[in-house]
């Protein structure tokens, strides 16, 4: 391509000169010498810095073609060694790739179960909260603090489980046992809060004593919430079996009222 160029620039040069040449002739032919010579002169002038422009154009060209052939066979050469760069890469990370592949597979896989036990959670935690109403009021205020924190619905899955958790192992604990104490308890009847002896059989009755007043009532979990009810016949039964349970009796059998329901929430 190079000489091809060379050879049309050397082919335009001498069309050129000819052309000069014929002008000149032409020219002194005219008889005009003066004019001629002149004439002569401007062409010949115009034809060296012509002749200068074009030898310094090729020299600029052959420059840049030399150099454009050797940017290109270094960037070929840079392109074969990224490309056996890249083949040993891909050679050596094969084994990497697929453990990546099974561990991205298994992520999906765990990231659904925790899913879908977060979701199984959320449900025991809405039981968990629904059976509040129905739990000794005594356990129920010693819940507190589990239940409201279980109440916040930004939890972790394993916030969630640790409260869910809290809560139905001391509800287990206190259904495993009798517990008495005093407490303050608005009874049906009575007008306020009254302190009154209280003894909870599990988590599935309990007995209150108003020894002031002589009356005992029964409380258990109703279809809503926690109910008592007056027992006016059971008073001394309830303060036998109080007496009992604190020593200051001796152990003997002693009917109270009981009645079972399955009216906790399912």
């Amino acid at each position: 391509m190079p000489q091809i160029v060379r050879k049309s620039k050397c082919c335009l040069c001498i069309a050129t000169m000819t052309g000069i040449l014929g002008f000149a002739v032409a020219t002194l032919c005219a008889g005009d010498d003066s004019a001629a010579v002149d004439s002569m002169q401007k062409v010949v002038s115009q034809w060296a810095k012509i002749r200068a422009e074009t030898v310094k154009l090729e020299s600029s060209w052959e420059a840049e073609q030399e150099l454009m052939r050797s940017t290109l066979q270094a960037m070929q050469e840079r392109a074969q060694v990224l490309a056996d760069s890249k083949k040993t890469l891909l050679a050596k990370t094969a084994g990497e790739r697929d453990a990546l592949t099974k561990l991205a597979a298994e992520d999906t896989t765990i990231h659904a179960a925790i899913d879908a036990a977060d979701t199984r959670l959320k449900q025991i935690s809405a039981q968990v909260v629904a059976l509040r109403p129905a739990l000794p009021p005594r356990l129920s205020q010693a819940l507190e603090l589990p239940y409201r924190s279980l109440a916040n619905p930004k939890l972790s899955p394993g916030e969630r489980m640790q409260f869910a958790t809290t809560i139905l192992n001391r509800c287990l604990q206190f259904n495993n046992s009798i517990t008495y104490d005093e407490e303050p308890l608005s009874l049906p009847g009575q007008e306020g809060a009254r302190l009154v002896e209280v003894m909870y059989w599990g988590a599935s009755h309990a007995y209150a004593l108003d020894r002031a007043a002589g009356k005992a009532y029964f409380g258990s979990p109703g279809p809503q919430n926690w109910t008592w009810e007056p027992v006016p016949a059971a008073a001394k039964a309830v303060a036998d079996l109080i007496a009992v349970y604190r020593d200051k009796a001796d152990p003997h059998f002693i009917e109270v009222p009981a009645h079972f329901s399955n009216a906790l929430p399912n």
